[in-house]
C-alpha cells in the first residue's frame, strides 16, 4: 500500500510533515508514503500582511484541490492556518499529540525576557492577535509587522534591527531552534491562537483507510484542545483581521477554555473562560464565545 502525502514546501511544513511520516511507519511498517510538495498562495505572496490579503485558505486551497482529485492521499497543515469551514468531501481524520502551544520570545543579544526590553522598543509580529495583547502588558513597545518562514523572522532582528521577534515555540521546537527562544509568553497573559501547537490531518470523507491509519498516533487531550479552541474560533468567525485568541486546558475529566476576542484596531480586548466536562468540548467553545461576543457588544456599547 502507498500513501501519498502533501504538504507546503517551507521548513516547518515538511518537518512536521516529515515527523507524522515517521511516526506513522513506525506504527504501520507495511505500507510506504510519499511525500508532495505543493506550493499555495500564501507561500507565493510574501510582500504584503496577511490581514491586508484578506483570503481564506491562503495556505490551504492548493493543497485540498490535489487532495479533492486524488492526487495526494492526506494532507499535513498547522491546524491554526485551517479555514472554519473545510472544502465539500473533506474532513480532518485522527489528530496527533500537540507541541507547545504558548507563544515565544527571541529576542537580541542582551536581552531576556519581555520586561527587559528598553522603552519603545521594536518588535515583529504579522499578528494582531499577538500585538494588541503584547501592548496591553508594554504600551510603549513600537509593533511592526513582518512576514516569512521561521529562519527569516529570526533574520530580521538583525536585517531591519528589531529588538526581537514573537513566535510560536511549536514551530521553534519542531524546527530545532529551541536554544533560540529568550523566554515564553505565559497563556494566561499572551492567549495563543486557537489550536496553536496541534497539526492537521486533512483526508477524504471517504477514505477509511488513512483514518485506520492515523488511529495508530491518535492523542485524546489534543483533539479535545483542538475541539474546543476551533468550535470559540468558528462560532465568532474569527479571522486574521481582528485578534482571536484560545486555550484548552484538559484536567482529568474537566476542560477549562480561555478565549480571547477584540477589534481591528485592538481598543477592546475581551478575555473570559468556561470550565466543563471534556465529552462537552464543542458546546463550552460556542458558549464562552457568546459569552465574549456579549461582552464586547456591551464594552462597544
Amino acid at each position: 500500500m502507498k500513501v501519498k502525502v502533501g504538504t507546503r514546501g517551507s521548513k516547518l511544513a515538511l518537518t512536521q510533515t516529515n515527523w507524522v511520516v515517521d511516526q506513522l511507519r513506525a506504527h504501520n511498517p507495511g505500507v510506504e508514503f510519499e511525500v508532495e510538495i505543493i506550493k499555495t498562495k500564501g507561500d507565493m505572496i510574501q510582500n504584503i500582511p496577511l490581514d491586508k490579503i484578506g483570503d481564506k485558505g491562503l495556505f490551504t486551497k492548493e493543497i485540498e484541490l490535489k487532495l479533492l482529485d486524488g492526487s495526494i492521499d492526506l494532507a499535513v497543515h498547522s491546524m491554526k492556518d485551517m479555514p472554519s469551514k473545510l472544502p465539500e468531501g473533506l474532513k480532518f481524520s485522527y489528530t496527533p499529540p500537540r507541541e507547545d502551544m504558548r507563544d515565544a520570545l527571541v529576542l537580541k543579544e542582551g536581552y531576556s525576557t519581555l520586561a527587559d526590553l528598553p522603552q519603545g522598543a521594536t518588535i515583529g509580529t504579522g499578528s494582531k492577535r499577538r500585538k494588541y495583547q503584547l501592548l496591553a502588558l508594554r504600551p510603549d513597545l513600537n509593533i511592526v509587522p513582518i512576514r516569512g518562514n521561521v529562519d527569516t523572522r529570526i533574520r530580521k532582528i538583525e536585517t531591519e534591527n528589531l529588538h526581537g521577534v514573537v513566535l510560536a515555540a511549536a514551530g521553534l521546537k519542531r524546527v530545532g531552534l529551541k536554544d533560540k527562544i529568550s523566554c515564553y509568553l505565559l497563556p494566561e497573559k499572551v492567549i495563543p491562537a486557537p489550536a496553536q501547537g496541534i497539526l492537521a490531518i486533512e483526508v477524504r470523507k471517504n477514505d477509511a483507510h488513512i483514518d485506520e491509519l492515523m488511529k495508530s498516533i491518535y492523542d485524546e487531550a489534543a483533539k479535545i484542545q483542538m475541539e474546543a479552541e476551533r468550535s470559540f474560533l468558528d462560532t465568532l468567525e474569527g479571522s486574521c483581521h481582528i485578534p482571536v485568541g484560545a486555550y484548552c486546558k484538559v484536567e482529568g475529566e474537566n476542560i477549562t477554555l480561555t478565549g480571547l476576542y477584540g477589534d481591528e484596531e485592538g481598543t477592546i480586548l475581551i478575555k473570559k473562560s468556561l470550565t466543563g466536562h471534556k465529552d462537552e468540548a464543542v458546546l463550552i467553545g460556542k458558549k464562552l464565545a457568546e459569552e465574549v461576543r456579549e461582552a464586547f457588544k456591551n464594552e462597544k456599547g
